[in-house]
C-alpha cells in the first residue's frame, strides 16, 4: 500500500499524456508531484491507514470512537494532504461526538477504501459478516455511502482471500464479478480503459481492477495503474494492497523497498505483524 502511494503521488492529478511526456513510463519512487514530496514520502492514504491501525491495536478491535479519535488526531497533526469528504466528516465528529456520518449519496469518494487495509489484517479469519461490519464501522466515520461500503468491503475480503492463497481468477470470480453484479456501476470489463480516474470510488475501483487483472506481477500492476494518472496515489495504494497480498513480499521490487521512507517502512511492517496477531492474542 505504502509503495503504491509513494509511487503514484508523483503523478497525482496528471493525465496519461502528461506522464508520458515527462517520464515516458513512470516507474521510480522519486517524490515531487503537486505536493512536492520527498523521495519515498507517502500521502494521506498511508498515514491515515497507519492511524487507523494504531487505533485498532489500542482498542483491541475496530471501534468507531477509537477510529474517529485517531483520525481527528491525525488531522490536527496537519497531514500533507486531506480529502474534502474526510475533512467534513472529522469536523462533524468534533461538533457532535457521533462517529457515524449520515448516509449521503454524495459521499462516494475513495477515502474509506484507501485506508481499509488495517481492518482486513485485524479481522483475518473472522466470518465475512464481521469483516463487513468492521469495514463499515471505520468507513462511516467519514463516508456513509452504499458504493463506498460495497467497494471497501470487497477490497478487504479480496486482501484476506489473497493472503490465504487465492489467485487472480479466484479473486475475480469470488469478489470482483459479484461486486459488479450487485452494483453495475463498477463494471470494468467490456468498458473503455479507465484513464485519469478521479476520487469517485467507481472510477478508482475500475482502474485498479483493470490493472490488477490484466497484469501478472506486483510491479506491472502498479506501473499500469499509476501511469493512468488522476488520483494516482490512491489507485496506487489500493492496487498495492491487493497486489501485495496476491504476490507476496518476494514480488515487491527491491528498488522500491529501498526508496520507501524508512520510518514508514518500519511502521507498516510492525503494524502488519501486530494486526494479524490481534485475533490470536484476543
Amino acid at each position: 500500500m505504502a509503495i503504491g502511494d509513494a509511487l503514484g503521488a508523483t503523478v497525482e492529478f496528471m493525465t496519461p499524456r502528461e506522464i508520458a511526456a515527462q517520464f515516458k513510463v513512470h516507474d521510480r519512487i522519486i517524490g515531487g508531484g503537486w505536493l512536492n514530496l520527498q523521495p519515498g514520502q507517502v500521502t494521506d492514504d498511508t498515514t491515515m491507514a497507519l492511524a487507523l491501525g494504531e487505533a485498532i491495536l489500542a482498542a483491541g478491535q475496530v471501534d468507531a470512537h477509537a477510529a474517529a479519535d485517531a483520525f481527528d488526531a491525525w488531522m490536527r497533526a496537519k497531514p500533507v494532504d486531506i480529502g474534502s469528504t474526510v475533512r467534513r466528516g472529522l469536523l462533524a465528529y468534533r461538533k457532535t461526538g457521533d462517529p457515524k456520518m449520515p448516509a449521503s449519496e454524495h459521499d462516494a469518494g475513495n477515502g474509506a477504501a484507501m485506508r481499509v487495509l488495517p481492518v482486513a489484517l485485524a479481522t483475518l479469519g473472522e466470518p465475512e459478516k464481521a469483516v463487513r461490519i468492521a469495514c463499515r464501522t471505520q468507513a462511516h466515520v467519514t463516508h456513509n455511502n452504499p458504493l463506498s461500503d460495497a467497494a471497501t468491503e470487497t477490497l478487504a475480503l479480496m486482501v484476506q482471500d489473497a493472503l490465504r492463497g487465492a489467485d487472480k481468477l479466484d479473486l475475480l470470480h469470488a469478489h470482483a464479478h459479484p461486486l459488479t453484479h450487485r452494483h453495475p456501476e463498477f463494471a470494468f470489463r467490456g468498458v473503455r480503459q479507465r484513464l485519469n480516474p478521479s476520487g469517485y470510488i467507481v472510477e478508482t475501483v475500475q482502474a485498479v481492477f483493470q490493472a490488477l487483472f490484466d497484469t501478472d506481477s506486483f510491479e506491472a500492476c502498479l506501473i499500469d495503474v499509476v501511469n493512468r494518472g488522476g488520483d494516482a496515489d490512491t489507485t496506487g495504494a489500493i492496487a498495492g494492497m491487493l497486489a501485495g497480498a496476491l504476490y507476496g513480499p518476494a514480488g515487491i521490487p527491491w528498488r522500491w523497498l529501498q526508496a520507501l521512507d524508512p520510518a514508514t517502512h518500519h511502521a507498516c511492517k510492525r503494524q502488519a505483524v501486530a494486526l494479524t496477531g490481534l485475533r490470536q492474542a484476543g
